[in-house]
């Protein structure tokens, strides 16, 4: 089959391409509140805070949590691709302490731009992913679409007394991170370049599971996955849903292989720089450079979990704090 570039296709790649954070917040205000449906349940998990998933407690006691994930081509590989969109995808149950269960495709391709075998070898990657996750994959749906996107609407269950919630901080838990940073930089310089990084591949596609199911065991309660906001838009979130400041030690923080070397290069996309423009009124980093400051809101792709307590294994970058007033939610110091 011939070779084709399908980042090349797509005006952003990956989470980056998400509608900026403020923009989103603005969009969907007027969706909180009103009137609560007489239908079955009660919702747990809303739009109120903008956690990872919606969570919806039934009358039998489980909670079902609901999520849906799609972006346009975050590497050149259809199967990789189809990969990471997936595990993505499924990463927002795994941050809510869920399990999934079933998912079903979604997808938009250019029918007669791309060949339909690439899009066969994104749902094949999807699969492998999801049959990993121990998740069934029911059928979808698919649009004729100028741009290709791929995701997943993925449905779970819980334990409703166990959630991990990013509104349920404490002040002095440690903030701890499972993967490591900087798939955001490397994915800008592998759309620019048509260099491949196994390294940034291998974190996208790690699935979440073995983090989620660690930290329900260790009784954490505050979480969320880090994504297209980065590791300060996502702790930003957090922070604010749980009425506190988060500090980052931004020398403990973990970075992939060549991160640094496309930061210096000026491969930073478009979103990293919307995600640090949007927290910097809340943030407080005296004498930290502003290149470190791009690293810790680079857009993440499949990014790993961000946990409020310590898990065994994975690095302590930081700690929830008593709010520090004056709309302060980030300290970052070097």
């Amino acid at each position: 089959m011939e070779r084709y570039r399908l980042t090349r296709y797509a005006h952003g790649g990956g989470c980056a391409c998400k509608i900026p954070p403020g923009e989103l917040e603005s969009m969907v205000a007027g969706l909180l509140g009103g009137v609560v449906p007489a239908g079955p349940g009660e919702l747990l998990v809303g739009l109120d805070d903008g956690d990872d998933a919606a969570v919806v407690r039934l009358e039998s006691g489980t909670a079902v949590v609901a999520t849906a994930d799609f972006f346009t081509p975050v590497v050149d590989d259809p199967y990789d691709w189809g990969r990471i969109a997936v595990a993505n995808a499924l990463s927002d149950v795994y941050a809510m302490g869920g399990t999934p269960v079933v998912g079903v495709n979604l997808l938009a391709w250019p029918r007669e731009v791309l060949p339909l075998e690439l899009a066969a070898e994104v749902l094949r990657g999807g699969l492998d992913v999801a049959r990993e996750a121990g998740t069934h994959v029911a059928g979808g749906h698919s649009v004729d679409d100028p741009e290709p996107k791929y995701g997943m609407a993925v449905t779970g269950f819980a334990d409703p007394e166990r959630l991990i919630r990013n509104d349920a901080g404490r002040p002095g838990l440690p903030l701890t991170l499972t993967k490591p940073l900087g798939v955001g930089v490397l994915n800008s310089r592998h759309k620019q370049t048509g260099e491949v990084f196994p390294q940034a591949v291998a974190a996208m596609t790690e699935l979440n599971r073995a983090a989620a199911t660690a930290a329900v065991a260790a009784g954490i309660r505050c979480g969320t996955d880090i994504t297209g906001f980065g590791l300060l838009g996502h702790l930003h979130k957090l922070a604010r849903a749980s009425g506190l400041t988060a500090r980052v030690d931004a020398a403990a923080v973990p970075y992939l292989e060549g991160a640094r070397a496309a930061l210096a290069a000026g491969f930073v996309s478009g979103g990293t720089r919307r995600n640090l423009a949007w927290v910097r009124p809340h943030l407080v980093a005296s004498g930290v450079a502003e290149e470190e400051l791009l690293l810790l809101a680079d857009a993440q792709t499949s990014g790993g979990l961000l946990l409020a307590g310590e898990l065994p294994g994975h690095p302590v970058i930081g700690e929830l704090l008593p709010a520090a007033g004056d709309g302060v939610t980030l300290m970052v110091r070097g």
